[in-house]
């Protein structure tokens, strides 16, 4: 498998890293886009050159210093992450403006109003709800390619790949990549096993929300986690050890096979762990 400059590897340009974000990526093979956005992917994995995610971030990071303060870009992105999969270029869009607009929704939901206020003002968030409200209205079917989290890699995108495929290198970066179907297949098995259990209604809840949007992309795509920016943000003797796909699989197991304690005991361990990274959101 040969593939593009690698989105998860410093930038040459040597600028600083942003340590706190982690994605959860589709990538669809060509025969998935419509003309003519297949063949400006097909043109653009032929330059041999795509930005980072680092990249990526820097450049929404810097809106939001501008004065007037751009909260949403005007302008979709061109730009994509690709891969050659046994043998197939797969292109995972950014959706840069998409992907704004479906976090702002977050953030309202997340934080405190003084605080959002204070980083959003209302004026900026009311203009940036009635783009997307008139945008979605042209674009139905519209989904990001690319789920991010924030200081943290949430415990249900574990349930999609398995600890075999974990690649992991010091200071440049911890990922998963699997095939589409792999991912389905987990995801099913996982989700069945949740649901028959009491207290992982919250898991089961969230692999179905999962689950849907999985389903909107071909079927020949690949799914990666990736840890990001964390890789850079989080101790590496941590990271070294950290096999939390292995573990929240062996939770289920255990579940499936009746030993509740045991799912129990791994299923807090996770969390716990994970809390804790979480934490990081809050710290001054």
């Amino acid at each position: 498998m040969s593939e593009s400059p690698d989105p998860r590897l410093p930038s040459a340009r040597r600028a600083p890293t942003i340590p706190y974000a982690s994605y959860l990526r589709v990538y669809e093979p060509l025969a998935a886009f419509a003309e003519p956005e297949r063949a400006h992917w097909a043109d653009y994995a032929r330059r041999g050159h795509t930005p980072t995610a680092q990249d990526e971030l820097r450049r929404s990071l810097a809106d939001l210093v501008r004065v007037p303060l751009v909260g949403v870009p005007a302008h979709e992105s061109a730009d994509a992450f690709t891969a050659e999969w046994d043998g197939v270029l797969l292109v995972c869009p950014w959706r840069t403006r998409l992907r704004g607009w479906l976090a702002l929704q977050e953030l309202v939901a997340d934080f405190p109003r003084p605080v959002l206020d204070a980083a959003l003002p209302p004026g900026v968030r009311r203009r940036a709800a009635e783009e997307y409200d008139a945008w979605r209205e042209r674009n139905p079917d519209a989904r990001p390619w690319i789920r991010t989290a924030v200081w943290q890699v949430p415990l249900r995108w574990f349930v999609l790949v398995a600890d075999e495929e974990r690649e992991y290198v010091p200071g440049e970066v911890l990922r998963y990549r699997t095939p589409m179907v792999q991912a389905r297949r987990r995801l099913a098995r996982g989700l069945r096993t949740l649901r028959e259990a009491e207290g992982y209604g919250a898991l089961a809840d969230g692999l179905v929300e999962v689950g849907s949007w999985l389903e909107e992309f071909h079927p020949r795509s690949m799914v990666e986690l990736d840890y990001g920016g964390l890789v850079h943000g989080l101790p590496a003797a941590g990271l070294e050890r950290d096999r939390s796909a292995a573990e929240l699989a062996a939770g289920i197991a255990a579940l499936r096979a009746g030993d509740t304690e045991g799912a129990v005991e791994t299923y807090v361990i996770l969390a716990d762990r994970w809390r804790a990274v979480r934490e990081r959101l809050f710290a001054n």
